[in-house]
């Protein structure tokens, strides 16, 4: 008997472990920790859909629609799935903590860039860390991206496409992700963030 309890109670562990810090299938248009801003974000079929307001990009200074996710975290693996339309531009992918960005990824057409933002950057400013030629935006297609923040390395995946980038700002703690877009219509599904 006691060893059943005590398979049971590792097994509840083993799953709770693996239970998600935040999901969102967009059945409902309020989520406690979703900022849905810059654009009308319409939430129907389990999908977020935005299209680009260009007199919001101008007043939102060049910044197009975005939806942020309130959530502290440090090591995670965050993802979701996004469909852009052939107007869309870029696709940006971003890890912000306490004191301003840690991690981005930016998708457009000629690729993916990855980029860290060093703590000791006075005014913070972002490095390049890889342009990745192979991963670039699909229009008309769900496109899965992963990222896995543990210590000072970030592992992406986009599709097929998986890589390992080292910098030591990524180890800082996060208090919100967030996927944004500049120009056309957007769609996002599937967000999720496991321990």
């Amino acid at each position: 008997m006691k060893h059943l309890l005590l398979l049971f109670l590792l097994t509840v562990s083993a799953l709770a472990s693996y239970a998600p810090l935040l999901q969102d299938d967009f059945s409902a248009p309020k989520l406690e920790q979703r900022r849905a801003m810059r654009g009308e974000w319409t939430f129907a079929d389990h999908t977020a859909t935005c299209t680009q307001d260009d007199e919001l990009f101008k007043k939102n200074k060049d910044h197009g629609p975005i939806l942020f996710y309130d959530l502290a975290h440090t090591d995670a693996t965050l993802r979701l799935a996004f469909k852009p339309d052939a107007a869309v531009k870029t696709v940006v992918f971003t890890c912000n903590g306490a004191d301003g960005h840690v991690f981005r990824i930016v998708l457009s057409a000629a690729g993916a860039s990855v980029r860290a933002f060093p703590t000791d950057s006075q005014d913070h400013k972002s490095i390049a860390l890889a342009t990745e030629k192979a991963v670039k935006l699909a229009p008309s297609q769900w496109t899965p991206l992963s990222v896995t923040l543990q210590g000072s390395k970030a592992t992406l995946k986009i599709g097929d496409f998986t890589q390992t980038y080292d910098h030591p700002s990524f180890a800082r703690a996060k208090t919100n992700f967030s996927l944004g877009f500049s120009f056309g219509t957007l769609s996002v599904k599937e967000v999720a963030v496991v321990k």
